[in-house]
């Protein structure tokens, strides 16, 4: 794949979370960790494979499949989207595909790919799955798989060639299964890329069905975002998505249920009006190829049923889990006096585009507990915060001040906490130069 359009696809890293909170959060703050798992068995693509198993985990979890972007690797993903924090909370499995290919895209495209059990990713994904079935107890029955644009194109590839394999998927800018096939080698399919390949929902529901003849069995459910500016893989894939998958259940075109879950965000159902509908998408105005947003992988790990029971009371959510994207933050802790010099801050930026991504990790170095922070430091030129989470942002540029929320305001001696934020930029993706904590100014890692 060309360079130009390697960079244009690398989304960032960002929280992919749901209806009102972010996604980015670093890896939480407990004892599970990333690993990675070599020899998981068929893999013909040389993919790697890393894991996150959250501490008492149970009996038969549940798996996600959690696909990065082009150029991005699996523990960026991990890293950069909130699912690792859902996965501590709710008690399921995360596995991270690794494209290793030039470019770091996966095949979407090659018709070993697009065929069950035809080899490729696709084929490798499905072998990490298997060994997570046969090696961490995880439940066949509850597979899913989500990903951001090279990874919500794998999304559909994977639930219209495995069938069998996923219950659920959800999407982040992705194009429809088969929409980017090739015959050539070169992976790149200009004409979908560009939103000019409008089938019929016929046409594409039988491409789905055409990549492994003769299966009967039930058809995984599908979840789309897409943003009506997306310049990289143009707005028409979200219709044509829509076209494939209602069609693959049978369903007409015409919304059941429709609302607006966010302001700007147009959510449509089709087959019902819960959560757990056969398709649903979610349009977002003004939006361009920087997905997911605010609050969407707790929508993913919604429409996958995952968050019906309540979190284990073994092992109570992360400090730096934002509340219900349906619950405003609640008012932030009054900041109390902090000594000079006893706090330490972590700065990773994760740019693409005219957007980045910025994970901030607050330590308290001092002898005595923070009960309330209020964290200032100033954007470079050209930078404005369009979405954060785990703390309140104002402004938006300049100098700006983030406060806690209600849940993280307390940072006991030793004690850390993670908070980030989505920006657009104008191509100065630096840092601020310094920080300070409650007036104090804190060293900088």
């Amino acid at each position: 794949m060309r360079k130009g359009v390697r960079t244009l696809l690398a989304v960032a890293a960002s929280a992919l979370a749901v209806v009102g909170g972010l996604v980015v959060a670093s890896p939480p703050a407990v004892a599970a960790q990333l690993t990675e798992v070599t020899n998981f068995g068929t893999n013909p693509s040389n993919l790697r494979m890393h894991l996150y198993v959250p501490d008492n985990i149970g009996t038969r979890p549940a798996v996600v499949v959690a696909v990065h972007y082009c150029t991005g690797t699996g523990p960026a993903f991990y890293s950069g989207t909130q699912f690792a924090q859902l996965a501590d909370q709710y008690k399921f499995i995360v596995i991270y595909p690794s494209a290793t290919r030039s470019g770091a895209c996966f095949d979407v495209s090659s018709p070993a790919s697009l065929t069950h059990n035809g080899g490729s990713d696709s084929l490798s994904i499905v072998s990490m799955v298997r060994w997570v079935v046969q090696n961490r107890d995880g439940d066949a029955n509850r597979v899913y798989a989500t990903g951001a644009s090279s990874g919500g194109m794998m999304t559909n590839v994977l639930l219209g060639a495995y069938p069998d394999v996923f219950k659920a998927g959800s999407s982040f800018m992705g194009v429809p299964f088969g929409c980017f096939a090739t015959t050539d080698g070169s992976m790149w399919n200009s004409t979908c890329a560009n939103g000019q390949l409008i089938k019929t929902a016929q046409q594409w529901g039988d491409q789905v069905r055409a990549a492994y003849p003769g299966y009967t069995g039930p058809r995984p459910r599908m979840q789309l975002f897409h943003g009506t500016d997306d310049t990289t893989l143009r707005y028409p894939n979200f219709g044509e998505a829509i076209k494939q998958w209602t069609n693959v259940h049978g369903l007409s075109q015409t919304p059941t249920y429709t609302d607006t879950p966010q302001s700007g965000w147009t959510r449509t159902r089709y087959g019902g009006s819960g959560v757990n509908v056969a398709v649903e998408g979610v349009s977002l105005a003004g939006v361009g190829h920087n997905l997911p947003l605010s609050g969407q992988a707790l929508m993913a790990i919604q429409f996958f049923g995952l968050t019906s029971a309540p979190p284990s009371p073994s092992a109570p959510p992360s400090p730096s889990t934002p509340p219900s994207p349906s619950t405003p933050p609640s008012p932030s802790v009054p900041p109390s006096p902090q000594p000079p010099g006893a706090c330490r801050v972590a700065y990773t930026v994760n740019p693409w585009n005219t957007g980045l991504t910025a994970n901030i990790t607050i330590t308290n170095t001092g002898s005595s507990t923070v009960n309330g922070w209020a964290l200032a430091f100033t954007l470079p030129g050209g930078q404005a915060i369009t979405s954060g989470w785990n703390a309140t942002y104002s402004p938006a540029s300049g100098a700006v001040t983030a406060r806690n929320l209600n849940y993280n305001g307390t940072l006991a001696p030793g004690a850390s906490t993670t908070i980030g934020f989505n920006a657009n930029h104008t191509g100065n993706t630096g840092r601020p130069p310094s920080f300070t904590l409650n007036g104090s100014t804190c060293t900088i890692a």
